[in-house]
This record gives structure tokens, C-alpha cells and sequence, in this order.
């Protein structure tokens, strides 16, 4: 839904003076107005999801208004109501509030009035079916894009490599920056791969003590040292048959990395206090921030580990490269934000979209959703309330301009023209400015 101005108005008045009246202030307000005189032929137009809000009178030949109210809200539970009462009908007013009524006006109104009322519930229809359109295109989604979610060129090559590379059974190595979803690519690796139905077992190498990290990743028999009452199983061996994530691995200890390459190289472990050794048949996925080449060349991890590692790469980009992605992950982290707190879900301002797309965002995707757990609370949407524009203005404008069309391409399935009048630009305008982002209506069709 493009505008609150894409809703039509179902107006239900049998009075012909009020109704034209209506009518005529809606329609100077920029609604489509849809007139009836009685409330079964309104009732006979409205579906579910429908870009509709229902004004109707309360006193109506034949179907009331109020029965008018519950036979739509049987269809559409969702769609705005808003009910008309004469003067003093106060208890029809609550009645109708009771009933599920968006709001009320009473005669005689004004017609900024009744374009206030009507403008609010626009809103708040518009955001209903923003939602719903989400939602049906996430409940659509399969596989590894309903995981992770984006259309960026390089999250659609991203995603292809993962669909490519989780059937094989090498090892692989994930960079990316803080946030960017390094654990959630390695899930994805197992997932759709043949050892979905075997152990994920994923250890932070930088989170773990030095001194109990060589028995948490092997393991120890009993007595192996003091405190040692009886065997333990380590991560690796855990993870037989399925895949061991090493998160953060430059901050695996030296000495580890020497017993880490044994294992990728030799497939078998043991453990403390043994000296048998144990097959193990997993998959290794490790990741890092930081470029283990340059961390090899400074002598902070060991090469041969690097080369060994450094066998099928997957680069996950920051999301300041993908800005177009940020309205679609920002709208579903608010929905299961709203859905965690049991909140409505708010409106996002085109200003507060405009913030979020030119924000640097150092935390990535992770800072992005604590900023739609912050708004779904009521909190802003940044760090400490708000978030501040930290890109030259053109470079906001143009990561603004690129996330529309590429939005509005999404939506149309590719169509280019329907896209050039859903922007309201000539199609050689549009072409010029596809050519100057790299985008293309064939990457859109369904």
C-alpha cells in the first residue's frame, strides 16, 4: 500500500444532502469515495484485506449501521469502522464503540472533521495491509530466503553460495563485521544440508576461559585433573555427524590452533587424560570479524590453520552496502517485536525510514533490531532515542531513491511500467536511474 490516499471510502448515508456533503469533503481531501444508500450493498463489497474504510450511518433502511458494523467485522475483523450517529444518540455511539467501531462522529459535523477521522483510519488501514503484505510474503518465502531475508544483490549471491556450498561437505569460513549474522549463516549451512538431522553445536572461542577451553572442545576423562569426576563429552565429539560452529575464531588460543588443525586434518580427537583417539565425522564452520590473513602475517594466528581454513569463503556485507534491505528487516523485526510485547504496531514516518536508511549502523543487522524493539516500546528508534544521519546528503538521498525503486519494482513483479506509474516518472527516467544502481525488472519477477 503506497499512501492512505490508495484507500477507498465505502460511505453509507441515505440521506442524500449528507451523503453528498460527505462525499464532496472526502473527495477534496484526496479519498476515493464509494456512495451507498443502503447497507447491503455496501456489505456486498467488502472482503478481507480490502483497501477499505466503511463510514456508515446508524439509522438505515432495512440493515441498520450497527448491523451493517458486525457483518463486515465478521469478514474483515480488522477494517476500520467508523459509525455516524444523529444527535444525543449517545448509547448507539457506545454500542458501536462496544461493538468494535473504530470511532464515532455525531451529526452535525464538520468536514475537517470527518476528514481528520477518516485520515486516522486510513492509517491505520494502509499499516494493517503493509503488515499483511509482509507477512504473506514471509509465510511465501522457503528455504534459506525466509531465513535471511533481504534483496540485495549480494544477499541474493549470498544466499545462492550457502544453497550451493551446504550440500558439500568442506569446511567453510563466514566474515563478517559485529551483527551481521555469521551464526545465522552457519545455522543455514547446517540446516540445508545432509546433516540437518545431527547436532548443531556452536562454542564462542572468545567467550570461553583459556584454561577450560582445551577440555570444553575436546573433552576429558575421569581424574584427567582435579576436579575431572568423570568423563565429559567435548564440542566436537558432540557434534559428530553434524556441524561445529567456531564463532570468533581469532580468539582461539595459539596453542589450540595447532590441536584445532590436527583435527580438520586427521578427523579424530582425544581427550584429556586419553590416549585413544575418537573419529569424528563434522563439519567445520568458522567465523571471524577480522581478516585472518593480516592476523597470520602479524603473527596472531597460525598460518597453516589459515590456509586450511580458507577453503570456501562466504563474506556476509555490512548493512550500510545493502540499505535497501533496511525497510523490509526494520518492518519484520518490528511485527515480531509488536507480536513479543503484545503491541500494536505503530506507523514508521517516512522521516524515521529515512533516518534508519542513512544511519551508518555499526552494529548491523543486530543494531537494527534493537532499534525495532526500542520502537515497538515507544522509545524512537536509535540508540538513545533517535537516530542521527551519519551519511553526506547526496549518498542519503540516493540510498533513499535506490530503496524505492527497488521497493516499487518488488511490488509491481518486475514491471517496469507499472513501476514508472506507481513513482510517477517517465520510463526512460526510471531505466536511467535502474542502469545507475544496477538494478534490473528481471531480478523482481516472481
Amino acid at each position: 500500500m503506497d499512501s492512505i490516499y490508495d484507500i477507498e471510502i465505502l460511505l453509507v448515508e441515505d440521506d442524500p444532502t449528507v451523503r453528498a456533503g460527505s462525499a464532496q469533503a472526502l473527495d477534496l481531501a484526496g479519498f476515493n469515495v464509494r456512495e451507498f444508500v443502503e447497507a447491503e450493498k455496501a456489505l456486498a463489497q467488502i472482503e478481507a484485506h480490502a483497501p477499505f474504510v466503511l463510514v456508515t450511518d446508524v439509522r438505515l433502511p432495512g440493515m441498520s449501521g450497527l448491523e451493517l458494523l458486525q457483518a463486515a467485522r465478521k469478514i474483515d475483523p480488522n477494517m476500520p469502522v467508523i459509525v455516524v450517529t444523529g444527535h444525543g444518540d449517545i448509547a448507539m455511539a457506545v454500542q458501536a464503540m462496544h461493538d468494535g467501531a473504530y470511532d464515532f462522529i455525531e451529526k452535525p459535523y464538520s468536514s475537517e472533521q470527518l476528514a481528520d477521522v477518516v485520515r486516522r483510519a486510513a492509517d491505520k488501514r494502509a499499516l494493517q495491509l503493509e503488515v499483511h503484505s509482509l507477512r504473506q510474503r514471509l509465510a511465501n518465502s522457503h528455504g534459506i530466503a525466509a531465513t535471511l531475508l533481504g534483496n540485495a544483490p549480494a544477499m541474493v549471491e549470498l544466499r545462492r553460495l550457502i544453497d550451493s556450498v551446504a550440500v558439500q561437505p568442506a569446511d567453510v569460513l563466514i566474515y563478517g563485521e559485529t551483527g551481521t549474522g555469521k551464526e545465522l549463516v552457519a545455522r543455514c549451512l547446517h540446516q540445508f544440508s545432509q546433516r540437518a538431522s545431527s547436532h548443531y553445536v556452536a562454542i564462542n572461542c572468545g567467550a570461553v576461559p583459556e584454561t577450560i577451553f582445551e577440555s570444553e572442545l575436546f573433552g576429558h576423562e575421569a581424574g584427567a585433573f582435579t576436579g575431572a569426576a568423570k568423563r565429559q563429552v567435548g564440542k566436537i565429539e558432540h557434534a559428530d555427524g553434524g556441524t561445529l560452529f567456531l564463532d570468533e575464531i581469532e580468539s582461539l588460543p595459539l596453542t589450540l590452533q595447532v590441536k584445532l588443525l590436527r583435527v580438520l586434518q586427521e578427523r579424530y580427537i582425544e581427550r584429556l587424560g586419553s590416549n585413544s583417539p575418537v573419529p569424528v565425522n563434522v563439519r567445520v564452520v568458522a567465523a571471524s570479524k577480522v581478516d585472518l590473513k593480516e592476523f597470520s602475517d602479524q603473527g596472531k594466528f597460525r598460518s597453516d590453520l589459515y590456509y586450511r581454513l580458507n577453503l570456501i569463503v562466504l563474506r556476509i556485507p555490512p548493512l550500510r552496502e545493502r540499505r535497501e534491505d533496511i525497510p523490509l528487516l526494520f518492518e519484520h523485526f518490528l511485527m515480531d517485536a509488536c507480536t513479543r510485547y503484545n503491541r500494536d504496531m505503530p506507523m514508521v514516518p517516512a522521516a524515521h525510514m529515512q533516518a534508519l536508511m542513512a544511519h551508518n549502523w555499526p552494529g548491523n543487522v543486530r543494531e537494527l533490531r534493537n532499534a525495532a524493539d526500542r520502537f515497538a516500546l515507544g522509545m524512537g528508534t536509535g540508540p538513545n532515542g533517535g537516530i542521527a544521519a551519519s551519511l553526506p546528503l547526496a549518498d542519503q538521498v540516493a540510498a533513499f531513491e535506490r530503496a524505492l525503486i527497488e521497493l516499487e519494482l518488488r511490488n509491481a513483479g518486475g514491471s517496469v511500467a507499472d513501476a514508472c506509474a506507481a513513482l510517477s516518472v517517465p520510463k526512460q527516467t526510471l531505466y536511467h536511474k535502474m542502469q545507475k544502481y544496477g538494478l534490473a525488472g528481471e531480478d523482481y519477477r516472481a
